[in-house]
């Protein structure tokens, strides 16, 4: 995906910012005008069904998460794209023993440097895991409901959760808030912290 024109630039960094407010509207705009882009990305890595689903599933999980802390919203497409790159290889590492990889997908790089990332990677993905699952019943599931794709509309949403539509924007805002709390600080962090400890003590050892 090349650089945004000026005028895609001028259209996309206003849906992030209004979708960082608790937009919903401007949420679905994004998740229709990029979720084309993350799909044919994670199918192009080869994954299973179920794999590349995920794979899109989490990056907009992340995009939730730092929606606010995004420091160019108009390069926002650019973002998602890399997101979902490093969740597919993160997939691909994972169902390496099932699916080997062509030669042409191992990326070269200093192995004591891609152990470290390959372990910042997984200690995230655990964190965002674990913040999800400590949310309440409700909030989980609105934000579960939100980063699939196809979305749902509101009018099932609010059906599925016996909801008010109006009450969407809202519990999805708590529920952001909340998320982050748990990924700043908290038992989430240290407990991913030790883990990520842990393993990287045991990769030294076996280097």
């Amino acid at each position: 995906m090349g650089a945004p024109t000026p005028t895609q630039a001028r259209s996309v960094a206003p849906l992030v910012l209004r979708a960082s407010s608790g937009d919903p509207d401007a949420w679905e705009q994004l998740v229709t005008k990029y979720s084309g882009l993350l799909w044919a990305i994670a199918r192009g890595y080869r994954l299973s069904p179920s794999d590349a689903a995920d794979a899109v599933q989490t990056t907009w999980l992340r995009l939730v998460v730092h929606l606010g802390t995004i420091q160019r919203p108009d390069a926002v497409g650019a973002w998602l794209a890399t997101t979902v790159r490093r969740e597919c290889m993160r997939m691909r590492r994972r169902s390496d023993r099932r699916y080997p990889m062509d030669i042409a997908d191992v990326e070269l790089s200093d192995a004591a440097e891609d152990v470290e990332r390959q372990i910042l990677e997984q200690e995230e993905q655990l964190a965002l895991a674990r913040a999800m699952e400590l949310l309440p019943d409700r909030q989980r599931v609105l934000l579960r409901m939100l980063t699939t794709y196809p979305q749902p509309s509101y009018e099932d949403v609010a059906s599925a959760l016996d909801m008010p539509i109006g009450s969407i924007g809202p519990t999805r805002g708590r529920a952001l808030r909340r998320l982050r709390q748990l990924l700043e600080s908290g038992p989430v962090r240290q407990t991913t912290t030790a883990g990520g400890a842990r393993r990287a003590h045991q990769a030294e050892c076996a280097g």
